[in-house]
C-alpha cells in the first residue's frame, strides 16, 4: 500500500528552479503532492519544460514565475501570483545564486550588488513579502547557503560574504517569525561543480578535504530541503551541511 505523499495540498515557491539543484528540489517536493512555482529569470524555456514534465504527471501542479531577483519591486509579485494560482503557500525555498569569482583588487561595485543582490537581499525581501501568506499556513523558509558562509572560499571575497549574511539572515528571520513560520537553510558542499569551470586537479583536491571522498548530488540536496518541509516540524533556525563532511574535515 502507498503511502499518503507528505505535501499533498501545499503550495511551493522555488527560485532559480528552472536547472541544476532548483529543478531537483522542484521535482522532490512535487512527487510528494505540492505545488510548485517555479521561478526563473534566464532559463525561461528550462522552466517550461520542467513545469511541462511536472503537469504531465499532475494535471495543473506547476507553473512558471519570471523576474529579476536584483529588483526589489519585482519580488512581491511572486508571492501574489503563486497564491492566485494555487490558493496560498507553505514553504518559499530560496535557492537562486550567483556565483563567479571576486579577487581583492578586482571587486566593482557592480559585483558586490548582483552577488549580495541575488545570494542576500533577494531572499530578505521576497521572504518578509512571503511572511503574511506563509503565516496564514504556518509554513516555512528554507534558503540554500553554501559551506563558503562559514568558511571563505578562496579568490571569492564578495559570494562568500554574501553567504555568510544568508546564514544569519536565516537564524534572525526564524527568530524573528517564530512561532508560526520555520526558517531553516542547507548548505550544500562539493554537489555539482560550477558552470563556469575548474581544473582537475582543484576538484581532487577538494574530494581529498571530504571526508566521504566523493562528491554529493542534487538529490542530496533535495531530499534534505524535503525533510525540513515534511518532518521537522521541531526544528528552525538551523543550517544543515550536506557536504560529505567537508567543514569538518577541511
Amino acid at each position: 500500500m502507498s503511502s499518503e505523499p507528505r505535501l499533498r495540498g501545499q503550495t511551493v515557491l522555488i527560485t532559480g528552479a528552472a536547472r541544476r539543484v532548483g529543478a531537483q528540489i522542484a521535482r522532490a517536493l512535487h512527487a510528494e503532492g505540492a505545488g510548485v512555482a517555479i521561478h526563473c529569470h534566464h532559463s525561461r524555456d528550462g522552466a517550461q519544460r520542467l513545469a511541462d514534465e511536472l503537469n504531465a504527471a499532475r494535471a495543473g501542479s506547476a507553473c512558471v514565475l519570471s523576474a529579476d531577483l536584483s529588483d526589489i519591486a519585482a519580488l512581491p509579485g511572486l508571492v501574489e501570483q503563486t497564491c492566485e494560482r494555487f490558493g496560498g503557500l507553505d514553504l518559499l525555498v530560496n535557492n537562486a545564486s550567483t556565483f563567479y569569482p571576486t579577487p581583492v583588487g578586482s571587486v566593482t561595485p557592480a559585483h558586490w550588488q548582483d552577488l549580495i543582490g541575488v545570494n542576500l537581499q533577494a531572499p530578505l525581501f521576497l521572504t518578509q513579502a512571503a511572511v503574511p501568506a506563509l503565516r496564514a499556513r504556518r509554513g516555512a523558509v528554507l534558503n540554500i547557503v553554501d559551506i563558503h558562509g562559514m568558511r571563505p572560499l578562496g579568490a571569492h571575497v564578495v559570494y562568500s560574504v554574501a553567504k555568510a549574511g544568508l546564514i544569519m539572515l536565516t537564524r534572525s528571520l526564524a527568530r524573528e517569525l517564530a512561532p508560526e513560520i520555520r526558517v531553516n537553510g542547507v548548505a550544500p558542499g562539493a554537489v555539482l561543480w560550477p558552470e563556469n569551470g575548474m581544473e582537475d586537479a582543484r576538484k581532487q583536491r577538494i574530494l581529498e578535504q571530504t571526508p566521504l571522498h566523493r562528491s554529493g548530488s542534487p538529490q542530496d540536496i533535495a531530499r534534505t530541503v524535503l525533510f525540513f518541509a515534511a518532518d521537522a516540524p521541531f526544528i528552525t533556525g538551523q543550517i544543515l551541511a550536506v557536504d560529505g563532511g567537508r567543514s569538518i574535515g577541511w
